[in-house]
Formats: structure tokens, C-alpha cells, sequence
């Protein structure tokens, strides 16, 4: 896997401790990973502080510097690539895959248009609202999608003014760093600084004085953490956090026709997205039949290494996570499911589970009530459409929701009724630069992505002149 090291103004940041890195294919160690200590966090965050002065001046300047970061990324997959798919476990094509769609993610703030917001223009005065850069940010991200999630935050908060420290998760550091290690040849320095630790770095990014707001995607205890340790010095946060995303398939809907896209949007990335299907409603009349379709899916998905011919899913990421799955499903084993397809780990190394459909289980189960976060999917029957989208919005999560039908309109009313940030209509997973991104309840605060992202950078300033 080669040299990893941290960036810190522009430049490679050696350290004295690593820490190991797990690839999941075989639970072994294999690499190792630069722990940033306190004294480099704060040359990370000063060298933001200085760059800061600069790049806050110069838009055009800006948008050039993420055009280029975008052209490097389209063509970044086979140096991003493996080292993404021997650390966070998916198939090498997505991984790749993953370092171009967050060259999309640059392309497409180094371009977006930022509307000049004029309040009043008569003949007592002029006003305008501007936005204006936070200063220095500190970003967090999480092991599931850790460049492209980086992209949502990095390329807003820099066409913004800002600067940023970016931390990635300790299950998945080493793709990140190779990513700072390439931005800084078209980033000035101290622009970005990526460096990389455990729990207790994160912690002293969120208390570090310097940093006006933290950015973080992961789950919500720790989104709790962070929003506790920022408060003191009020800093802004953005909290993406978990979902318990439902979909809800409606009576006159063909199982066949909607079955791949119900599977994917539940089992992409081996079920490990923040807004995936996590749970499915479907009427009696249609239970058995989707449950059947969803299982022959699932037994026809080839799971292997990611770097293994054909291989459609990886293992699950790391080992607490997939402890929390296996006790998930033996859980609801044990209270009644049927195993329509999966139920357990799969034989041999690694963090590899089986892709599970679960029948015959309702609300008040473990999986059906909590975020599984994996390749494990329960199927819940319904006879009344009304007592369905009750039971989809008695969660504390609110992120994303679907809705499955072949009257569209009817669909997007029910979908309408989904208490979270984004419902869909036959269709799930429907992620786009341009379109807002969060979730109400305990699923987060702010958005990500389109000018709404943008603006969750900036602060707003009132220019007034009198013509009086």
C-alpha cells in the first residue's frame, strides 16, 4: 500500500505512531496509519488559520483551484482504488468509481452560481445580503464512503472562502490521505490538511479553538459528542447522521418490476449507506411473492473480496459493525423471523455476511426498530396503508424514505406523508450534487450538497449604503 502520511500545509506530515490498519476481506492487519498528535493538530489548523487570509479573497481563484482538484479526481481511481478496497472492503470498480463521483462533486461547485441577493434598491438605500466565508472548518467523515463523502464537504466549504482539517475515519484512513496527498498539488497550502487518528483526535478537533464550525457524518452518538463539544465555543455544525430508512410498496405495484431496484436500494455498498432501505412494508396480498423475489436476489449476488472477478459485494467494513449484524439478525431469529434467504456469517476469513432477507417479523424487533447498517434486509406485512406510514415514521430517524407504485401520483401522495428529508418515488438512492441533503429528527441538523450545502458554510453579512 506504500507511504501514508498526513498533509499539513501543503505538505507530507511524517509521524512518530501509526496505528493498524484492518483490511475486512481477511480481518488481518495490513497497513499502517499516521496518529496525528495534538502538537500537529494544532500546526494543521494554524496552517489553515494562515492560508485562510488568502484563499478567502479570490473567487475566481477558487473556482479554478476546484476545477483542476476535479479533473485530478476523474482520473485519480486506479491510484485511490485499491488502497479504498483493501481498507473499506467494496469492489475495486465502485471504489474507483467512488474518486470520480467525487470529482463530479468539484466539478460541480467550481461552477455553481451563487445568486446576488438584493434586498432593497430605491431612493432611500441599498442593500444586499452576502455570504461570507466561517474561517477555518474541521471536517469528519465516515468509513462507508470516505472520498466521496469528503467531497460533499470539502468542495463547498473551499468555494465558500474556507479552509479546512479533515479527519477520516480510523477504519478508513489511508485512501483519504492518498486523496490530501494528491490535492495539494492544486490546492495552495494549508487550504486542505488532511491528518488521521482514532476517537481521541476527533474529540480535539471539536473542542480545538480554532475551527468556526465542524462538519461530521457518522452516527448519532457521536454526532451527540461532537454537537456537545461545539457548543461551549458555539460553533456551527452540520450533523449527517443514521437512518432507518422505509420503503413502502403499494398495492398495485408488479414485484417482479420493482424487486432489483427494492434489493439495491437496500443492499448498495453491502447495505452500509446511511440512507439505504432498511426496511420494507409491503401489503399481504403482495407479501409473499416480493419476499420471494427479494430473496432470489439476494441468493444470486456473487460476495467476495473486492478484488476477486464478478465480486458484487465486499464484507462488512469492520469488525464491531459486523457483531452489531450478526446480533441483529440472530436476534430477530430468535424472536420468530423466517430466514427467507442468508441468516448468518459466511464461512472463512473476513467480515463477510451473508445477504439476508427477513420474513415474518413486524415493529418492535431489534432490526426492524434500530439502524442495521449491513447486508440484512426485514420485510414487514400491512394491511392498512395508513397504520403502514405510521409505523414508517414511529422513529426517531428521519433521513429517507420511499414509496413503490404504479400510480405515480397516488405514490408521491403517500411519499409526501414520509416524516424525513428525502422521499422517493420508485426509486431509492437518488443522490445528486445539485439536491439537498440531511434529515430531520435524531437523523441530523443542515444539509449537505446543492447551494443549500454551500450555504451551510458561509455566514450571512447585510451591506447597507444610504442614498439619503
Amino acid at each position: 500500500m506504500g507511504d501514508h502520511v498526513m498533509t499539513i500545509g501543503g505538505v507530507g506530515a511524517p509521524t512518530k505512531g501509526t496505528f493498524p490498519v484492518i483490511n475486512p476481506a481477511t480481518g488481518e492487519h495490513f497497513a499502517e496509519a499516521p496518529e496525528c498528535t495534538r502538537e500537529q493538530l494544532d500546526e494543521a489548523f494554524a496552517s489553515a488559520a494562515d492560508a485562510y487570509k488568502e484563499w478567502r479573497k479570490d473567487e475566481a481563484a477558487r473556482r479554478e483551484a476546484l476545477g483542476k482538484a476535479a479533473d485530478l479526481l476523474f482520473g485519480a481511481g486506479a491510484e485511490i482504488g485499491p488502497v479504498l478496497t483493501a481498507e473499506q472492503g467494496k469492489p475495486l470498480g465502485e471504489a474507483g468509481g467512488e474518486a470520480f463521483a467525487a470529482g463530479i462533486w468539484f466539478k460541480y461547485f467550481a461552477g455553481l452560481e451563487i445568486p446576488t441577493e438584493v434586498i432593497q434598491d430605491d431612493d432611500n438605500a441599498y442593500s444586499e445580503v452576502v455570504r461570507r466565508p466561517l474561517g477555518v472548518v474541521a471536517a469528519i467523515t465516515p468509513w462507508n464512503f470516505p472520498i466521496v463523502l469528503a467531497a460533499w464537504k470539502i468542495a463547498p466549504a473551499l468555494l465558500a472562502g474556507n479552509t479546512m482539517v479533515l479527519k477520516p475515519s480510523p477504519y478508513t484512513p489511508l485512501a483519504t490521505l492518498k486523496m490530501g496527498q494528491l490535492l495539494s498539488s492544486v490546492l495552495p497550502p494549508g487550504v486542505l490538511n488532511v491528518v488521521s487518528g482514532g476517537d481521541e483526535l476527533g474529540a480535539w478537533m471539536t473542542s480545538h479553538p480554532v475551527p468556526r464550525k465542524i462538519s461530521f457524518t457518522g452516527s448519532v452518538a457521536t454526532g451527540k459528542h461532537v454537537a456537545a463539544s461545539a457548543a461551549p465555543d458555539l460553533k456551527r455544525v452540520t450533523l449527517e447522521l443514521g437512518g432507518n430508512d422505509p420503503a413502502i410498496v403499494l398495492d398495485d405495484v408488479d414485484p417482479a418490476a420493482v424487486a432489483d431496484r427494492l434489493f439495491w436500494g437496500a443492499f448498495s455498498n453491502n447495505g452500509q449507506i446511511c440512507s439505504a432501505i432498511k426496511r420494507v412494508y409491503v401489503p399481504e396480498r403482495l407479501y409473499e411473492p416480493v419476499v420471494d423475489a427479494l430473496a432470489e436476489r439476494a441468493r444470486a449476488v456473487k460476495v467476495g473480496e473486492g478484488t476477486s472477478e464478478g465480486a458484487q459485494l465486499g464484507p462488512i467494513n469492520n469488525k464491531p459493525q459486523f457483531e452489531r449484524v450478526s446480533e441483529l439478525v440472530a436476534d430477530a431469529i430468535s424472536g420468530g423471523a423466517r430466514v427467507a434467504t442468508g441468516g448468518r456469517p459466511m464461512d472463512g476469513p473476513g467480515y463477510f455476511f451473508e445477504p439476508t432477507i427477513l420474513a415474518d417479523l413486524s415493529d418492535g424487533t431489534r432490526i426492524v426498530d434500530e439502524e442495521q447498517f449491513g447486508p440484512a434486509l426485514p420485510v414487514i406485512a400491512y394491511s392498512d396503508l395508513d397504520d403502514a406510514l405510521e409505523r414508517a415514521n414511529a422513529t426517531h430517524f428521519g433521513l429517507s424514505g420511499s414509496v413503490w407504485g404504479t400510480d405515480v401520483d397516488r405514490a408521491a401522495s403517500v411519499a409526501a406523508q414520509l416524516e424525513c428529508g428525502t422521499a422517493w418515488v420508485n426509486s431509492h438512492l437518488a443522490l445528486a450534487p445539485h439536491q439537498p441533503f440531511g434529515g430531520s429528527k435524531w437523523s441530523g441538523i443542515g444539509v449537505e450538497n446543492g447551494v443549500w450545502g454551500y450555504e451551510g458554510f458561509t455566514e450571512l453579512q447585510v451591506r447597507y449604503r444610504s442614498k439619503a
